[in-house]
């Protein structure tokens, strides 16, 4: 894959984001949107857009208060909203489909954008969480230790560039179990690993369960959580699955 075409947007609440654009079919897009503390230019991302370009034009991004984009991280909220600003690039770049594919935290604003803006062609959520506050693993402990203390917050704008927010949600953003169901007639696909650390497979049946036909759900055997763990063949897969989403 050709090294992408930087892109500088800006989305309605005036927050700059970081995107990059690697051209391909003119039949389809994705907008590639990673998880939490993570980066469209990072390597993990780098090898799925590299797989997904293969089925047309791929527009990855830094979500707010990551990587370069400016602002901050409102963890699942606004991001809605740097999502709707690659949706728009993609669709003035004359793409004739856009799909979006988020991993993890990705995935559920992946879903929420879907719902709440729609406007695009296919979702696809992999690794996601249905809802809000779940510490059921140690590594969500953890992610709620970062979010939620001041001494988490810093660690994190220190080891990861990822610079979170600190006065929290006011009011608090429907979670994506509640409003799953919006996004039909737009096809949907929710894909889960068996071995994620992070959310168990309750998460998965719970979008699922909640959503519409057209709907999809694929459970991973030993695929562990979303960008570290994807492989290429499931990467491909779904770059297929979006392809011929109609």
């Amino acid at each position: 894959m050709r090294e992408p075409e930087p892109l500088t947007l800006f989305t309605r609440d005036a927050v700059r984001i970081d995107a990059g654009h690697s051209p391909g079919n003119r039949a389809l897009c994705v907008v590639l949107v990673h998880g939490f503390t993570c980066s469209w230019r990072q390597p993990p991302l780098r090898r799925i857009a590299s797989v997904l370009n293969v089925h047309g034009g791929v527009i990855g991004l830094d979500l707010r208060g990551h990587g370069r984009s400016g602002g901050r991280s409102t963890v699942g909220d606004r991001e809605v909203l740097d999502i709707e600003a690659a949706v728009a690039t993609a669709r003035r770049r004359g793409y004739g489909r856009v799909a979006v594919a988020g991993f993890s935290l990705g995935g559920a604003v992946a879903v929420r954008h879907a719902a709440l803006y729609g406007g695009i062609d296919a979702v696809i959520s992999v690794s996601a969480p249905a809802r809000w506050y779940y510490r059921d693993t140690v590594p969500m402990r953890r992610i709620h230790w970062v979010i939620e203390r001041r001494v988490g917050r810093l660690a994190v704008r220190l080891a990861r560039g990822t610079r979170v927010a600190a006065n929290g949600w006011n009011p608090e953003p429907e979670a994506p179990h509640v409003v799953v169901s919006r996004i039909a007639p737009t096809p949907l696909l929710v894909v889960h690993g068996d071995a994620d650390p992070f959310l168990p497979l309750e998460h998965a049946h719970q979008l699922y369960d909640a959503a519409r036909d057209p709907r999809e759900l694929w459970i991973e055997p030993g695929f562990g959580h979303a960008e570290v763990s994807v492989t290429p063949d499931l990467i491909r897969r779904i770059g297929e699955w979006a392809l011929v989403q109609r």
